[in-house]
C-alpha cells in the first residue's frame, strides 16, 4: 500500500528479525496503526518457522504471543484456502482449525496478561468468525475492542463480515450495522467504508442475473455518495493505516454502479495502488481495475 514502514516490517519478518518487527509496532501510537503494524508483520508467509524463539527468549513480553497468535490466523487460512465453505476439503478443515486454536490460546494468555490491548482483543472478533463461534460471541468479542477503542476500523470489518449471510448473519444485519455506524462515526473516518463493503457483499451473495441489476439503483448510488461525503470526501478525512483500501471500495462501488464521475475522483487518489480487497470479487482483479479505471475517464 505504498507505506515504507510495512515494507520493512514484511523484510523483518522474512528475516526472522524480531527486534526490528517490535521496534516499529511499539512505535505505533494510534490503536488502528498497531493493528496494522502488528497484523503486517503477522500474516507474512513464514513466521511460524521462528516466532517460537522470540516467544521463549522474551517470556514477559505479550508481543511474541500477540504477533504468534496473530499469524496462526493467517497460516489457518493458508491450509483452508479462499473459497467457500463448500470447497474446502476434511484434511484441511482439521488443519484450519487447529491452527485457530493455536492463535485462540495466544491471544487469550495476551489479553489475560494485557487486558485493554485492542489489538488482541481485534484478532479475537476474526477468530469468532473463523471458528464459527455465532454473532453473540463474535459481537461480544467487539464490544470489549470499542470499549478500549470505539472506532476501531478492523474490528468494524470484521463484525459486518461476521453479519454476512454467508457467515449466518443476513444481509439486513449487515446493512443495518453499516448504516448505525455511519450515523455515529466521527466525520472523515475510515469506517466509512463499510457502507460500499456492505453493497459489495450483497452483490457477491446474489444469484447470477439479479446481482447487477442490485448494484445500478439510485438507492445503492445515494448510500455510496453519502457514505463518500461523510469518510473519504470529508475534509477531516486522515490517511491511517490501510486508507488505500477504503478508496478501492468506493471505485469499485461507484464503478459497478455506473457513477463514474464518483469513481475517477477515488481512481485519481489511488494512482497505482490497488488492493487485494475488493478487487479479489472480480474474476480477473487487474484488468478489471485498469477497466474501471480508464472508462472513469472517459
Amino acid at each position: 500500500m505504498g507505506d515504507p514502514v510495512v515494507a520493512r516490517l514484511r523484510a523483518a519478518a522474512k528475516a526472522g528479525d524480531w527486534r526490528t518487527i517490535a521496534e516499529l509496532v511499539s512505535a505505533a501510537e494510534h490503536p488502528d496503526d498497531h493493528y496494522f503494524r502488528v497484523r503486517e508483520a503477522a500474516f507474512t508467509t513464514g513466521v511460524q518457522e521462528w516466532v517460537d524463539d522470540w516467544v521463549a527468549a522474551e517470556p514477559r513480553s505479550t508481543l511474541p504471543l500477540l504477533v504468534k497468535g496473530a499469524h496462526a490466523i493467517s497460516w489457518a487460512w493458508e491450509a483452508r484456502g479462499s473459497g467457500r465453505a463448500n470447497t474446502v476439503g476434511e484434511a484441511a478443515y482439521k488443519i484450519f482449525f487447529k491452527r485457530l486454536k493455536v492463535a485462540e490460546d495466544c491471544l487469550d494468555d495476551v489479553t489475560d496478561r494485557d487486558s485493554d490491548s485492542a489489538t488482541a482483543w481485534a484478532f479475537l472478533v476474526v477468530l469468532g468468525r473463523a471458528r464459527q463461534l455465532g454473532i453473540d460471541e463474535t459481537r461480544r468479542r467487539f464490544d470489549k475492542v470499542r470499549r478500549r477503542h470505539p472506532w476501531h476500523v478492523e474490528a468494524h470489518e470484521q463484525m459486518l463480515q461476521q453479519l454476512c449471510r454467508k457467515w449466518g448473519g443476513s444481509h439486513e444485519l449487515m446493512h443495518g450495522f453499516a448504516a448505525e455506524t455511519l450515523a455515529a462515526m466521527p466525520a472523515g473516518s475510515l469506517l466509512g467504508q463499510l457502507t460500499p463493503a456492505a453493497h459489495l457483499e450483497h452483490w457477491l451473495d446474489l444469484p447470477e442475473g439479479e446481482d447487477e441489476g442490485y448494484l445500478t439503483t439510485a438507492e445503492v448510488r445515494a448510500d455510496l455518495n453519502a457514505a463518500a461525503d461523510r469518510s473519504v470526501r470529508h475534509p477531516d478525512f486522515v490517511r491511517r493505516a490501510h486508507w488505500p483500501t477504503v478508496h478501492n471500495s468506493f471505485a469499485m462501488a461507484f464503478s459497478l454502479n455506473g457513477d463514474w464521475s464518483a469513481a475517477r475522483e477515488q481512481f485519481d487518489v489511488i494512482g497505482d495502488l490497488m488492493t487485494e480487497w475488493p478487487w479479489q470479487y472480480m474474476a480477473n482483479k487487474e484488468n478489471s481495475f485498469v477497466r474501471f479505471r480508464d472508462q472513469s475517464h472517459r
